[in-house]
């Protein structure tokens, strides 16, 4: 499959490197090959989306609504097809890769249908002829930077609210995704987007940078690491540039004893190896509090130790390979730091697959919360059982890390529930569920390192708030000429 760059309605070759994008699961198998787009191409994508924003601001939001749903059709047809080039690209299970096709599907009708919903707000007037009311006004040219975890539905989540509220988008996925980037961006204009209003560059990071500094980019929406994402908020901020960034996590789950182990195991398993952990809401830690320690923990081993490793297009693997072979090798380093300073390793599931494979085995330590892996973020099957004395212990060793985007809490005391949600840093809370998961009509978003102050991504409100401007209009009654006596 040879890939091409979207540029101004024309799909056209790169003028950069030769680049192959490998199945992780063998990496003998070529998923597609294309060549990256250099800083020529970046200048006219931007340049075609500063030109065609103004005239598809002018189509309205129902005509750019029907467009999205469209778009959801379109994409609800080819589920099979994409689900099977997401596996083959990413490594995720077929099922785990059906599921984002289908929520990127309800994204798109969403957002198709907030077209309908009240536009502004109405305000009253101490002048009787007076109407005060708020319309919205397009940022411009919104950038687009995506990562390679959820290679779809994030992309979903910026790109079809910055569309719906009359933006123009330069979008640049992750390298390591960039088939079903393409195969999203073959939807989005067979649905009906014009020429310049999208714009899809594969290309490294670099390009991402040279993107974020363009004088037309009004907004940048980020989903990535957090020296990047810092870079980002140092290059844009300053000229004013709006800056919407999820930064990563590094998740806690609280265990009060009083809860049932079986139950809560089974939800922090999933948490912590679904997807093969390569999920910014991913459980990282598991903190235990007094006695659930020691029920927790021959259920979390049993668990851990019968999931089943493989091929994530083989019927029955629950955990497919990580996306490529540098991130095996950060995973792998990270668990031999780990236990270089004093972790153990707890269980651990067989991994019996190619040598040539990305796979890594589901992993549970011990330890305490000062190791590096309890610290910085590890995108991987890897998750840590820390002991807490109480429940202040537990939330204190939740709060210890620079990041805060989601946390949980396992027990059937509200009094317990009520003091995490209001004293764990997290901007998503669940309780007596993973860590994981979200619902799209709900603000998503972290505190601390794990985001920036703007807006939060899914919801329809907080969208419209970061995809445009607020004017307030001021509108009297005028008399008309020649009507007075």
């Amino acid at each position: 499959m040879n890939l091409r760059h979207l540029i101004a309605g024309e799909w056209v070759d790169g003028d950069g490197d030769e680049v192959f994008s490998l199945d992780p699961a063998r990496r003998d198998r070529p998923v597609a090959t294309y060549r990256t787009a250099s800083e020529a191409l970046l200048d006219r994508a931007a340049t075609a989306a500063k030109g065609a924003q103004p005239d598809w601001s002018g189509q309205g939001l129902i005509r750019r609504g029907l467009m999205l749903r469209r778009a959801a059709e379109l994409l609800a047809d080819r589920t099979e097809d994409v689900a099977r080039l997401m596996t083959r690209e990413q490594g995720k299970t077929f099922s785990e890769s059906r599921a984002e096709v289908g929520a990127t599907v309800e994204t798109l009708h969403y957002h198709a249908a907030r077209a309908r919903a009240a536009d502004g707000v109405s305000y009253p007037s101490s002048h009787p002829d007076e109407v005060i009311r708020t319309v919205r006004r397009p940022l411009g040219v919104v950038a687009a930077i995506t990562p390679w975890n959820f290679p779809l539905q994030i992309p979903a989540w910026k790109i079809a609210p910055a569309l719906l509220w009359g933006n123009a988008v330069v979008w640049k996925p992750a390298s390591d995704t960039v088939a079903v980037a393409v195969a999203f961006a073959e939807v989005l204009v067979e649905a009906g987007v014009p020429a310049g209003v999208l714009n899809l560059l594969l290309a490294p990071g670099s390009l991402g940078a040279a993107l974020v500094a363009r004088e037309e980019i009004a907004g940048v929406t980020f989903t990535g690491s957090v020296p990047v994402g810092r870079s980002i908020q140092a290059t844009a901020v300053p000229r004013g540039a709006k800056v919407q960034m999820e930064l990563g996590g590094h998740n806690a789950a609280i265990v009060l004893p009083d809860i049932d182990p079986a139950e809560a195991a089974a939800a922090l398993v999933a948490g912590a190896m679904g997807s093969t952990g390569q999920k910014c809401t991913a459980t990282r830690r598991i903190i235990a509090v007094g006695e659930a320690y020691d029920t927790l923990l021959p259920e979390l081993e049993r668990r851990v130790k019968a999931l089943v490793v493989g091929d994530g297009m083989d019927d029955g693997v629950e955990i497919g390979p990580l996306v490529s072979p540098g991130a095996r090798q950060e995973v792998e380093a990270a668990v031999e730091g780990a236990v270089t300073e004093g972790a153990r390793v707890l269980a651990r599931a067989d991994c019996p697959v190619p040598d040539d494979s990305c796979h890594f085995p589901p992993t549970l330590l011990t330890g305490t919360p000062d190791l590096s892996i309890c610290q910085e973020e590890v995108f991987g099957p890897v998750t840590t059982l820390l002991r807490a004395a109480d429940l202040d212990d537990a939330i204190r060793i939740a709060n210890g890390t620079r990041f805060g985007l989601t946390a949980a809490v396992f027990t059937c005391d509200e009094r317990v529930v009520r003091r995490c949600l209001a004293e764990l840093d997290a901007g998503l809370i669940k309780v007596n569920a993973p860590t994981t998961g979200s619902e799209l009509h709900a603000p998503f978003g972290g505190l601390k390192d794990s985001s920036f102050p703007a807006p939060r991504e899914q919801n329809g409100d907080s969208s419209a708030e970061f995809f445009t401007w607020t004017k307030t209009a001021y509108v009297r009654t005028g008399t008309p000429l020649g009507s007075r006596p």
